[in-house]
């Protein structure tokens, strides 16, 4: 499989660790991040264009996914998600790695490198990389609707828009009334 990396000064060493692992593993590695330390770098251009590059080669049906991280992995799967077709999760532990490949499909995983352990975040990485999509119908459905969105800005009907009595936006609630 082709993994994209990508990070920004504060996960250079775990990336190059990372990489070793990933090719050792058997993986096409691609390294998207900086090429030398610069503690001021700015890690969108990096992540963007490892995410990008996990969109082209997918919609060339390349087996592929994508490893973004950074100091706390928050910014780096903010960026990652501005690419079309391109579901970053977050991860922090094994749950999160299984759940966001088994009910998401998530193509990205974005990870803290100063909130873990090398080995944690491997640990989590691995996991992503071999759990499957499920493929459930519900899980497909809701995928559906992102992409929708993300195209076309469509959404499903407002469910509360069909009920009269729900409470309308402009409304404002007042907690000690109940």
């Amino acid at each position: 499989m082709r993994i994209h990396i990508a990070t920004d000064h504060a996960g250079m060493e775990f990336s190059t660790r990372l990489q070793h692992h990933l090719a050792e593993a058997g993986h096409d590695v691609v390294d998207h991040g900086p090429v030398e330390h610069d503690a001021l770098d700015d890690y969108p251009s990096f992540c963007i264009r490892a995410a990008q590059a996990v969109a082209e080669d997918q919609a060339r049906g390349i087996q592929t996914l994508g490893v973004v991280f950074g100091g706390s992995g928050n910014g780096e799967q903010i960026a990652a998600n501005k690419v079309r077709g391109i579901r970053a999760a977050l991860v922090w532990s094994i749950a999160t790695a299984e759940l966001a490949r088994e009910h998401n499909d998530a193509n990205v995983i974005a990870i803290g490198a100063r909130q873990h352990t090398f080995d944690e975040a491997v640990g989590f990485i691995d996991r992503f990389i071999a759990t499957p999509f499920s493929g459930e119908e519900r899980h497909a459905r809701r995928i559906g609707q992102l992409a929708a969105y993300e195209t076309d800005g469509s959404l499903a009907p407002d469910p509360r828009a069909m009920q009269p009595d729900v409470l309308d936006a402009s409304e404002t609630f007042d907690p000690e009334a109940g």
